[in-house]
């Protein structure tokens, strides 16, 4: 299928540096040290403030860009309200730092608060036996699991503590920001419900994670909950945000650069992952455990060697055999404790 190209009109922020991107509204690029090296996040006019879309991750490398952008106009003026769209650590990491700093309210949808908080207060405690028992029916070595063991309960390490209250924001409400108005679509499947903000008027989205233009979501199935289906959510989720936005959005994404194109980019995903679950099909001819998929859906092989890129491949994996398992097109078999996969 041909795709219209996408089209990057604005230059991109160094990194601790923004730039306009509409009357109000600024692109602010934050450091990540990570492969994945960068957030962007949204600062909005707001009257005599201003609001701000996401955070970045919790280092010392993000506290010194926000010093320096704090003391900077146009974000030396107080800060309202700070907006998440959803509860990764890049994108809700300073909000307690920000909050505590300026006395400005959180805003997030509520089972995003509520699911980071479950995850923080993992830190400094032992891998639970349910998660270990996940691990090991996905078919990880003893070592792979032993080394998820070591590093269990970091997800809080890179979220200052978080505010112990918070303004519930809701799919379909709409939010006054200074002169313009922004209503709230939620998505599921990359997280439990994240908030996109879409302004008719200024004809922009702010995606967070829900569509990114050259790389895919993570959609993945995590131990708390290992019967999941969140690729259906997912799809679902991109049906919903066509529906709702117009093609004639610029795109401000949480990752890449911002875009014209929305609705070729979510028939690029669709059609991707239809295309990952047909060599997927193809792979379960024969019984496969979880990281016997990763080349087929990957189209490269991911080695336990590769640690993080190991564990973000299960998750993704386990969505898509879930979602075939859902569909009744998969069967699942437990040997000895790790699962088998095959085509019904």
């Amino acid at each position: 299928m041909q795709y219209s190209a996408l089209d990057y009109p604005l230059p991109t922020p160094a990194a601790g540096q923004s730039t306009p991107v509409a009357p109000g509204v600024h692109w602010i690029r934050l450091p990540m040290p990570y492969r994945l090296n960068h957030i962007n996040v949204w600062a909005l006019e707001d009257g005599d403030g201003w609001t701000l879309v996401d955070t970045g991750v919790r280092t010392e490398e993000t506290a010194l860009a926000w010093q320096h952008l704090l003391a900077s106009a146009p974000f030396d003026r107080p800060l309202q309200r700070i907006v998440v769209t959803h509860m990764h650590p890049d994108h809700i990491g300073m909000a307690g730092w920000l909050s505590r700093k300026s006395g400005a309210r959180l805003w997030i949808s509520r089972l995003e608060y509520l699911a980071c908080r479950v995850l923080v207060s993992d830190t400094s405690r032992d891998a639970p036996p349910d998660a270990v028992r996940f691990f090991r029916e996905a078919g990880w070595s003893a070592d792979a699991v032993d080394e998820y063991r070591a590093r269990f309960g970091n997800f809080g390490k890179n979220i200052h503590a978080l505010p112990d209250s918070f303004r519930r924001i809701v799919d379909g409400e709409t939010i006054r920001i200074g002169a313009h108005d922004w209503h709230v679509v939620a998505g599921k499947g990359h997280s439990p419900e994240h908030s996109c903000l879409y302004s008719p008027e200024l004809k922009l989205l702010i995606s967070g994670d829900q569509v990114l233009p050259r790389i895919s979501s993570n959609v993945s199935v995590h131990p708390i909950e290992p019967d999941a289906n969140p690729m259906a959510d997912w799809f679902h989720s991109l049906d919903v945000l066509e529906r709702r936005v117009p093609d004639d959005v610029l795109v401000l994404p949480a990752h890449n650069e911002c875009f014209h194109g929305l609705h070729a980019r979510i028939a690029q995903l669709r059609d991707g992952q239809a295309a990952a679950f047909d060599r997927l099909r193809a792979a379960l001819r024969e019984p496969r455990r979880v990281p016997e998929t990763f080349e087929a859906l990957f189209k490269r092989p991911i080695r336990e060697a590769d640690g993080h890129q190991f564990s973000l491949a299960t998750g993704e994996a386990i969505a898509c055999l879930n979602f075939l398992l859902h569909a009744g097109e998969a069967r699942k078999e437990v040997r000895e404790g790790v699962a088998w996969y095959s085509l019904v």
